[in-house]
């Protein structure tokens, strides 16, 4: 559809973004999860209203990471070993941002009826979310560290027809 002149990392662009974002959203869910557990162990609120916003930064910020995760997937040409690796993490990106959204809804609600608490039900929740962005960045790194996707030598590997 589009032909986009690719570097030697096979991106558009000087380096791949999709990882910038996902820092960034991983920083806010787990500083979000610590500010909700250091709130509800010293019962200071100000705790849950930092913990809240991180987590709608997040929400809003995870689309942008899948967004170009989606992108730089496409661009990324992975042969066969990579494969699996890359369509579980495709397929965990999608459901952890729509389960961000959803226990940031939650949040919100929470929030909205008394801002001064949370309830174990929520912590459980927001543990299991962040195990899920702990999984999540098992996996990509995975493709960076294992198998180099977006890395110049594998790039031009796979260029050449060496992997497949």
């Amino acid at each position: 559809m589009f032909n986009l002149p690719l570097n030697r990392n096979g991106l558009p662009y000087p380096d791949p973004i999709h990882p910038i974002i996902v820092h960034f959203v991983i920083a806010m869910v787990f500083f979000s999860f610590v500010c909700d557990v250091l709130g509800y162990l010293t019962r200071k609120p100000r705790l849950f209203e930092v913990s809240f916003w991180n987590l709608v930064i997040a929400a809003i910020s995870i689309f942008l990471a899948v967004i170009f995760g989606q992108f730089e997937a496409g661009l990324a040409q992975p042969y066969k070993a990579a494969q699996s690796t890359l369509t579980l993490h495709t397929i965990t990106g999608w459901f952890l941002a729509a389960f961000l959204v959803a226990i940031t809804a939650w949040r919100f609600v929470m929030r909205y009826r008394n801002p001064l608490k949370v309830s174990p039900l929520y912590l459980g929740s927001a543990t299991f979310l962040t195990c899920l962005v702990f999984f999540q960045m098992i996996l990509g790194s995975q493709l960076v560290w294992v198998y180099g996707l977006h890395v110049e030598p594998v790039v031009e590997a796979t260029r050449q027809g060496i992997l497949k």
